[in-house]
Formats: C-alpha cells, sequence, structure tokens
C-alpha cells in the first residue's frame, strides 16, 4: 500500500506567524482545500471538555478551521455526542452548559455547536459497516451522520481503556449514540441498579421489546429474554439507575472502535487534525488533568486517518519524558519506548490500528511531511 502523507507543524512561532496562523497553514498544506465544501454541511468532530479538565483543545483552533471551511462555501458546526458514564455531559442540556463553560460558543468559535444524538442521547442512526466482523450497525448521532463532510479535531492523550486516545477514538467511540457507546463498552444487555431506580416507569414506557418491568421490590427489572441491548433505557433514565452489562475485553473495545470509526467516514470526504499537546495520561473525559507525560511536540494533518494516529503515537514515543509525570513513575524504560502500555499495562492500543487497517479505513504506512 502506497504510503499515507501527514502534515506536521511544530510549536515554534514569531512576531509574524502565531500558533493559530500556523494551524491554518498547515491544514491548507495537507490538503483541506481540495475538498469541494461549496454548500456542504460540515461536521467538525472534537471533545468539548469536561469541566475541571484543563487539557481540552482551546476553542480558538476550532474558530480557525471553522472559518477556513466556511470561506470554501462549506457550513460548518461543532459536534460532540452525549456520554455514557455520569458527569457533566450526559445530555444536551448539561452537555451545552459545559462546552460554553468551556469556550466553545458561537462568539469564540464562529459557529454553532450541536449534540449530535440529541437530548438525551437517544437520536441515533443504524449505519451499516462493511467489513464489520463485531458490529453490522453502528449507532451513530444522528447530527454525525446528516453532515456531507467529517473533520476530526483531535487532543492526543492517553486512555486507560484504549492506550491512547487519537483520531479513531475521537470519531469511533465519540461518534457513538449513548446506546452505541454501550455496544462498544459492553457485552450484552444493560443492568439496573435498585438503589437509584426511582420507580418511575419511564424505562418501561420507552421499551419497545417489552423487557423492563416493576420487580417485587417495586424496582425496574429487565427480563435478558426479551432485551436486544438497544441502550434506549439508559438514554432516558434521570436518576443514572440503569448502566452497560459486563464490559468487552480491551482488545473487543478496540476493534468495535475501529468498526464505528469505519461506519462515520464510509462513503464521504473526511480529514483529520491532531494534537499533540498537553498529553495527560487520562482520557479528557476525567473532571481533571495530569502532568503531561511528555513535552508538547506539535499539529499533524492527513486524509488518513490511521496514519495520522500512528504519526502521533510515534512522535510522543520518540519524545523524553517529563520529569516527575505519571509516565516517568512507572518507569517506562522497562517496556521499551512503549510509553502508552507503560501508562496502562492492560491495554493494546495496536489493536485499533491493525483492525482499521485490516477492514479498510487507512495505513500505518506514512510520510512525514514537516511545514
Amino acid at each position: 500500500m502506497e504510503r499515507a502523507k501527514v502534515y506536521f507543524t511544530n510549536l515554534r512561532t514569531t512576531p509574524e506567524q502565531n500558533i493559530l496562523q500556523k494551524l491554518e497553514m498547515l491544514i491548507k498544506k495537507a490538503g483541506i482545500e481540495s475538498i469541494d465544501f461549496k454548500k456542504q454541511y460540515v461536521a467538525i468532530k472534537l471533545h468539548l471538555g469536561e469541566p475541571g479538565n484543563l487539557a481540552y483543545l482551546r476553542p480558538n483552533y476550532s474558530r480557525v478551521v471553522a472559518d477556513v471551511v466556511r470561506k470554501l462555501g462549506g457550513k460548518p458546526f461543532l459536534t460532540d455526542c452525549n456520554t455514557l458514564y455520569v458527569g457533566r455531559r450526559k445530555d444536551a442540556l448539561e452537555h451545552l452548559d459545559a462546552a460554553y463553560e468551556n469556550g466553545y460558543n458561537p462568539f469564540c468559535t464562529g459557529c454553532q455547536v450541536i449534540i449530535a444524538d440529541g437530548l438525551k442521547g437517544s437520536d441515533e442512526m443504524r449505519v451499516p459497516v462493511r467489513g464489520g466482523e463485531y458490529v453490522k450497525e453502528a449507532r451513530i448521532g444522528r447530527a454525525i451522520m446528516d453532515a456531507d463532510i467529517l473533520i476530526s479535531l483531535t487532543h492526543f492523550k492517553g486512555h486507560e481503556l484504549t492506550g491512547f486516545g487519537g483520531t479513531v477514538k475521537n470519531i469511533g467511540m465519540g461518534s457513538g449514540s449513548r446506546s452505541g457507546k454501550m455496544e462498544m463498552h459492553s457485552k450484552g444487555q444493560p443492568k439496573i441498579k435498585a438503589k437509584r431506580c426511582a420507580a418511575c416507569g419511564r424505562c418501561i414506557k420507552n421499551c419497545a421489546q417489552e423487557a423492563i418491568s416493576l420487580g417485587h421490590n417495586g424496582k425496574a427489572e429487565v427480563d435478558e429474554s426479551r432485551c436486544v441491548g438497544c441502550g434506549r433505557c439508559l438514554a432516558i433514565c434521570p436518576f443514572d439507575a440503569i448502566y452497560p452489562a459486563d464490559s468487552e475485553s480491551n482488545e473487543i473495545v478496540c476493534r468495535k472502535m475501529a468498526e464505528y470509526t469505519k461506519a462515520v467516514l464510509d462513503g464521504r470526504p473526511h480529514f483529520h487534525i491532531s494534537f499533540v499537546v498537553d498529553v495527560s495520561p487520562f482520557c479528557d473525559c476525567h473532571p481533571e488533568n495530569d502532568l503531561p507525560v511528555v513535552p508538547d511536540i506539535g499539529i499533524f494533518a492527513s486524509f488518513d486517518p490511521i496514519a495520522i494516529d500512528q504519526a502521533c503515537a510515534d512522535a510522543v514515543m520518540n519524545a523524553p519524558m517529563t520529569a516527575g509525570s505519571l509516565l516517568a513513575e512507572k518507569a517506562a524504560s522497562e517496556c521499551g519506548k512503549d510509553y502508552f502500555h507503560a501508562l496502562h499495562p492492560d491495554t493494546h492500543w495496536q489493536t485499533t490500528l491493525e483492525h482499521c487497517e485490516k477492514i479498510g479505513l487507512g495505513t500505518r504506512v506514512y510520510e512525514l511531511i514537516t511545514v
């Protein structure tokens, strides 16, 4: 397979060129202008930041991308889906509050923010996965699938489940509706925490399979023989009493995430930007961020979502460890140069990219072009 082109710029600036201007230069050199944006809806997929975590990407970056898209005739919007876990982004109202708190509003970014899977995380589209081994139909936030073009804007960092969180995780896991995220994380039907259940009946009314009823203790119960694992009950429970079943292995999660990415990108133009800055050891979904494990490196751009993840991973693993960081504490030298495995020994990040290659999403072989 031909090597994919990945473009890179460092973070050095001059009085004549600041970081925002370098970002615009980078994406233009990488070929973003070759996409026909005229009158097209453009989803800029990113993580809007869990309040309390300060490692999320600054909204100024999204403004640069949105302005370029608009100048090329497109209709950009920023988007993300609601979270599976209980936090500040589990429904659209709280999610938008969190986004505005972090500066993601039309005044700073120049475009609107749309929560792709709707108010309760249940506004989804079933999208076939060509060549999928684990997922036949991915459950993707509707607004993301309604877009004509997708641009990913990713903060590259470590991750306790997938080794690192890069472009594939931003798109695959991040574009899944709440039930889609449950499908990736879980083996099957949801469970109910009786102590949290208020017996309000909303899950019962919204279950198309009549799989939920009030048990002898007056709390909701799931009939596993009827449940199809759609996750709608999880999306509509106002008390967070419903949670995913037993977790999948990390490797299966990685493969499912790859197939969700295939569902999102298949058949339409896409372009990817990744910032290797503030490389915290854990996901941005945490309400805190730890000391970066390596120094800031730069910004990458590519049409290939796999090549850009591989290039970012290589850049991190070739960087010096930050003194006093979690990575330094874990003595990464004992694990060779695989910093991500050193941080999270049970993870297998290579599985994600290997499966992405297998299902035809791109290549791990790349040419790095510095601009």
